[in-house]
């Protein structure tokens, strides 16, 4: 783990809350949990760091649940098409992050995220869930990173020419050209990500990631079975011992086979305990993976979400109506997640490392300018 002032140069203003901090006085109640008050200041306080939000029809709406978020930064979702689609999305993006100003931060380094926690503000850092956007050629990639990309994932779930998504009817993993593109993003700074990839995908980009790759909104294996879009213990535990993060993604659907009944809020949590058991503590992040105020919210019906997504998507994805698990369809959800750790006997650093910490040690490792 890097000392804080590896990753923060001068001093933090006061109100800060430092991801790693170990010496913050805590008031615990008689049964050895942090008052719920007293949790829910320390989550205000901390970093708090949204592997993935879709930021598809951001709006004014999108920016009132942002404000209720308590998020320090989060990483988008943006159109990955072609290379032209992916080149107009980063300059509305960046567009908007301008005119903003007041409220956000565009974020290339792990400083910018520490700057906007000082500052009031969200760091917003740019990125694609597909690699199709690179087309065929490596240099593709150094005009996207100087346009501002800073994370991709190398697949969806359909192959592409790096390489197997998770769906996909072969298991081919990585092609010559898949490599190359990693060595690349490797030397300019640009996040691996394996979330959407396929077996030998995954296994392959964390071999062949310098750095270390992330899992960035995926969840465990041993816990949700036979589900492709899910990560063996040996992936969990490769991806760590090289340094990477495995978020743990949001939607309901993915946690379990009842979102809203039977998978709740503990269901989740449970993911975390698990991948924190395998990977440890220091490799435990959070995503979403939707919009920043929730899916209800943001209009998703039976109609328009589910029914499109059962032709959309094979259907070893077993997607569910509703998809959402109540406590994470809102613009608070990590609140819920640290009073549930807190209960479940998590220190205050740890759950600090969960919110955000884990994240911001990434980046300062990963990202270079």
């Amino acid at each position: 783990m890097l000392p804080l002032g590896a990753l923060v140069p001068g001093q933090l203003l006061s109100n800060t809350f430092s991801p790693f901090s170990k010496d913050m006085a805590i008031s615990h109640s008689p049964f050895g949990e942090v008052q719920q008050n007293d949790i829910d200041k320390i989550y205000e306080k901390a970093i708090v760091i949204d592997g993935l939000v879709i930021t598809r029809g951001w709006d004014e709406d999108s920016f009132a649940a942002l404000a209720k978020s308590g998020y320090t930064g989060f990483n988008t979702s943006l159109a990955s098409r072609n290379l032209a689609s992916a080149m107009k999305s980063l300059a509305e993006w960046r567009q908007r992050i301008d005119d903003n100003s007041d409220r956000l931060i565009y974020a290339t380094t792990a400083d910018d995220f520490v700057r906007a926690k000082k500052e009031g503000k969200v760091a917003v850092m740019l990125g694609f869930q597909n690699a199709t956007m690179i087309e065929k050629s490596i240099d593709n990639l150094d005009t996207l990173y100087a346009a501002g990309t800073r994370w991709i994932q190398l697949t969806y779930n359909e192959r592409n020419l790096l390489g197997d998504g998770c769906t996909e009817r072969t298991n081919a993993g990585l092609s010559d050209f898949g490599i190359e593109a990693i060595e690349r993003m490797n030397e300019l700074g640009i996040i691996v990500d394996l979330s959407h990839c396929g077996r030998q995908t995954t296994d392959d980009g964390i071999k062949f990631s310098k750095s270390g790759a992330t899992l960035n909104h995926t969840m465990c294996e041993s816990l949700y079975k036979n589900h492709p879009r899910s990560k063996t213990d040996a992936q969990i535990r490769a991806m760590a011992e090289k340094g990477g993060v495995m978020g743990i993604i949001c939607l309901g659907y993915m946690i379990g086979p009842d979102p809203g009944g039977e998978t709740t809020l503990e269901t989740y949590v449970d993911h975390i305990d698990y991948a924190v058991k395998i990977a440890g503590i220091e490799h435990v992040g959070l995503a979403a993976d939707f919009a920043i105020q929730g899916l209800e919210a943001d209009g998703a019906t039976r109609e328009n979400w589910y029914v499109p997504r059962l032709t959309r998507f094979k259907p070893s994805y077993q997607v569910r109506w509703p998809p959402w698990i109540p406590e994470l369809d809102t613009p608070e959800r990590y609140k819920h997640v640290a009073r549930v750790l807190d209960k479940r006997g998590y220190s205050t650093g740890d759950i600090e490392k969960i919110l955000g910490g884990n994240w911001l040690r990434h980046l300062k490792e990963t990202l270079k300018s």
